[in-house]
């Protein structure tokens, strides 16, 4: 390995990008110096996905726009006041951000000046780990001497723990999040007895912010040790206390079968799997970490559908399907399967996995007859329409679905002789 003062990132797509190798060229030159900083550079080490490229520069915002006007690069002031630029080009976004350190912390916001200085810029992050920068050739620059934990996948504050989160509460979930996605071992004592020691400051926090670091907790590849440890020091309690009294032990076997049926890590599925299935609950969690319409619905009808008996019939499980979610039951039946796999039952969790294939192929069937055949038939719209219209769906689910419109009509007439 090549000495830490002159490693550098070799073969990296993304740095060759011919887009991001135009960004640098309007952005340097003239005293102004650019580089990429974060995950881009941590994740090339660790050899791990790079999904986005953030730079950081010596210009001022504004002076970054103007270097980019008339090019076919589009500026976005999507934080300017924070020194942020987002740059679009060719479909591909970049964040350019001036240099900076922190003038007032208050545990939500910062203010802060803009510098030219990158220690300090680097000296106001939050993690070793994501305080490395390289330049446009993949020379890294590592002021904090980060690459160290880089190598060991220690995740560590940078400096003293307990004054990096008083600058901002989110950073005792941040550490979690990056322990969960790229750490090893035990996690750092010291972040982890100053996260423990300031866990009522997440009160401060906003839900949004809240839930998407802990959304990002459990989209890791496995969040077990990571959830093991903010269980263990009240953290996960404190954002979660839904999960107290129903604990964290199905994620392991659910994690294992994630990989051995190659199911792409759900966050949602996993938040399931340490809470209550009851609507209550998941309505007050929901309100609470502000979530989407769309994640309250995917858990009330989780909460609501039960799993299907292991020896019900195609037939029986169609109707079950039908007349409940079918997302729910196949949530039910994921987490039924992963105690399964806990419980080494390998007859009755093949059975579970062959249920989620069936779930998943069903197609929901149409009902046959609508409420214009029945007017066709004189009767008018309104409560006893309802009520016939819901006999029929009732005869033709008991019907495994097989009876027709002409049949189900018939039906209808000779009731009504």
């Amino acid at each position: 390995m090549k000495a830490k003062d002159d490693m550098r990132i070799e073969n990296a797509e993304w740095l060759k990008d011919p887009v991001l190798q135009r960004l640098f060229d309007a952005l340097e030159g003239n005293g102004a110096e650019t580089r990429v900083v974060g995950g881009a550079v941590r994740n090339t080490l660790m050899d791990e996905d790079v999904t986005e490229v953030d730079l950081c520069t010596t210009l001022l915002p504004d002076a970054v726009v103007e270097r980019l006007n008339g090019s076919d690069f589009k500026t976005v002031p999507t934080g300017i006041e924070h020194g942020t630029v987002t740059v679009v080009s060719g479909g591909q976004h970049y964040e350019i951000t001036t240099l900076r350190e922190d003038v007032e912390t208050d545990g939500r916001h910062a203010v802060v000046r803009f510098g030219t200085d990158w220690q300090r810029d680097a000296e106001r992050r939050d993690l070793t780990i994501n305080a490395l920068y390289c330049d446009r050739h993949g020379l890294i620059h590592d002021p904090l001497q980060g690459i160290d934990d880089v190598m060991k996948r220690e995740v560590r504050f940078i400096g003293d723990p307990a004054r990096r989160i008083s600058e901002d509460a989110l950073r005792i979930l941040r550490f979690f999040r990056f322990f969960a996605q790229y750490g090893s071992g035990r996690p750092d004592a010291a972040g982890l007895k100053a996260c423990a020691a300031s866990r009522t400051s997440i009160k401060q926090l906003s839900a949004e912010r809240v839930w998407m670091e802990l959304r990002k907790i459990l989209s890791a590849s496995d969040p077990g040790r990571a959830l093991l440890w903010m269980r263990t020091t009240g953290i996960l309690e404190m954002v979660l206390p839904e999960s107290e009294k129903w604990g964290i032990d199905t994620i392991p076997s659910l994690v294992r079968l994630e990989a051995s049926e190659n199911w792409a890590p759900d966050p949602l599925i996993r938040l399931m799997a340490i809470i209550r299935p009851h609507v209550p609950n998941v309505q007050q969690l929901a309100k609470r970490l502000a979530m989407s319409n769309r994640e309250l619905e995917r858990l009330e009808a989780w909460a609501e559908s039960q799993p299907p008996a292991f020896d019900v019939s195609m037939d029986e499980f169609q109707k079950q399907l039908y007349r409940g979610s079918q997302q729910g039951i196949v949530d039910r039946i994921r987490l039924e399967a992963a105690h399964q796999e806990a419980d080494r039952n390998g007859g009755q969790l093949e059975k579970l996995l062959k249920m989620i294939c069936q779930a998943r192929r069903w197609q929901r069937p149409s009902m046959p007859v609508q409420g214009r055949d029945l007017v066709e038939l004189g009767i008018p719209a309104g409560p006893e329409m309802g009520k016939i219209l819901s006999e029929l769906e009732e005869a033709w689910i008991d019907s495994g679905f097989q009876l027709d419109r002409q049949e189900l009509l018939v039906m209808v007439q000779d009731n009504q002789e």
